[in-house]
């Protein structure tokens, strides 16, 4: 079961097809939007996550059929004012930026959008500006919820300043434009020079709050402000243990999604087993099983005889896509199938860490997560508490490459892999 070719499963090769057509599909993101609403398939994303969504990790869960990255949340301001922190922002992106630059051409280079937080029109247009050459697309942050981020007036707290996050869009959209770059929506969908500018949110107590909140971001309908809204359906408020609002979103999706692509976020922890329960409805508007009932694996005699209706895709519901964080830091190969975290994900992360180098410390925790139970309902694990603890406790990265080869060998019956494709 070698990470470069030998033994990979129809999944694993399904996903790496999927995604090194996506790469090529022109630059704009709104073409990989296109790409997967033509295909009738669900567009998969990596959240933005503190710390972990570096290369190394992006390159992992592009192979395994995710067609958007998101960096983690970078400070406007900072990424303007210190070179410290550009240079730690550039780092996550291979290759030199140059003005004719285009991202995205190999098919180990997963799309990327970079997430700033911003609470000043000036701040993220100027931080877009610098990003662009190296980036598919730019996003607003108004969803983080912790405290320091609100106290700035960042993340969540936007959500109570909807002129003022409406005021980002634009600049930043016209600062885009000013520097050359195609930001003309589903106008400029084939430029290789095509970028993206988006916002991620979450919801009020008060769900009509959020409509004048998406009202005012979204500008005239027909000449939208930005490409697509990404939803995370809790408040700034609710706990990351508490259930997603699965009634707010489809009312959300039900008004806005005739409009623009819309992601969901939150709770996307196995794609066999969806966390939301909409009426899925056509064009006659007659009803069909929810998405809660139906699964993506469910053979066709059991879904033809219980329901008589479709499984769940873009064209029988209001969302374009879904975005994980937790789900795929514990399995990077989940949206290709798998309930929990195959072996073979854990040698494609180390291959990329070889070419991509992550601190130490910062593999140790991805591997933590990936080598324990899941966040789906399968609670299997590579390694057992024990066995982690040991992990944990290594001291360099060759000690774990070599304790992980140990433990492939033992699990399963492999001899010399991970040390052989390194």
């Amino acid at each position: 079961m070698s990470i470069c070719g030998e033994g990979e499963s129809a999944q694993y090769v399904l996903a790496k097809v999927q995604g090194s057509a996506l790469a090529h599909h022109g630059h704009s993101p709104l073409k990989i939007f296109d790409v997967t609403r033509k295909q009738d398939r669900f567009l998969y994303a990596l959240a933005p996550m503190v710390r972990y969504g570096k290369l190394a990790f992006r390159q992992t869960v592009h192979k395994y059929g995710v067609d958007l990255c998101w960096t983690p949340m970078m400070l406007a301001k900072e990424f303007n004012r210190n070179s410290f922190a550009r240079d730690s922002g550039t780092s996550l992106f291979p290759s030199t930026p140059s003005p004719n630059f285009t991202v995205s051409t190999k098919p180990d280079q997963p799309a990327t959008i970079v997430q700033f937080g911003a609470n000043v029109p000036l701040e993220l247009a100027r931080a877009a500006a610098l990003v662009a050459p190296r980036a598919n697309g730019v996003d607003l942050n108004c969803g983080c919820p912790q405290s320091w981020a609100c106290a700035e007036k960042l993340g969540a707290a936007l959500m109570g300043h909807r002129e003022l996050v409406r005021d980002m869009v634009v600049e930043t959209r016209q600062r885009l434009k000013q520097d050359g770059w195609h930001v003309g929506l589903e106008r400029d969908i084939e430029s290789p020079k095509g970028r993206s500018v988006s916002v991620k949110i979450r919801i009020h107590d008060d769900l009509r709050k959020t409509m004048d909140f998406l009202d005012t971001v979204i500008g005239d309908p027909q000449n939208r402000l930005v490409d697509w809204v990404t939803i995370h359906p809790r408040t700034k408020s609710t706990p990351s243990t508490t259930p997603i609002r699965t009634e707010a979103l489809e009312i959300l999706t039900a008004k806005y999604a005739g409009t623009l692509p819309i992601l969901l976020s939150g709770d996307i922890f196995d794609i066999n087993s969806l966390p939301l329960q909409p009426t899925i409805t056509t064009n006659n508007d007659a009803p069909h099983a929810s998405l809660a009932t139906l699964t993506l694996n469910s053979s066709p005699d059991t879904v033809s005889t219980a329901y008589s209706k479709p499984a769940p895709s873009p064209s029988n519901t209001n969302l374009s896509g879904f975005m994980s964080a937790r789900g795929l830091l514990a399995n990077p190969a989940l949206f290709a199938g798998y309930s929990a975290c195959p072996w073979e994900a854990v040698e494609t992360f180390m291959c990329n860490v070889a070419r991509c180098p992550l601190p130490f410390k910062l593999t140790l925790h991805h591997l933590q997560e990936m080598c324990g139970p899941g966040m789906s309902t399968d609670k299997s694990s590579l390694l057992t508490k024990k066995e982690r603890a040991e992990m944990t406790g290594l001291a360099n990265m060759c000690e774990l490459i070599d304790y992980l080869d140990d433990m492939l060998d033992e699990k399963t019956g492999r001899v010399g892999g991970l040390r052989r494709d390194l």
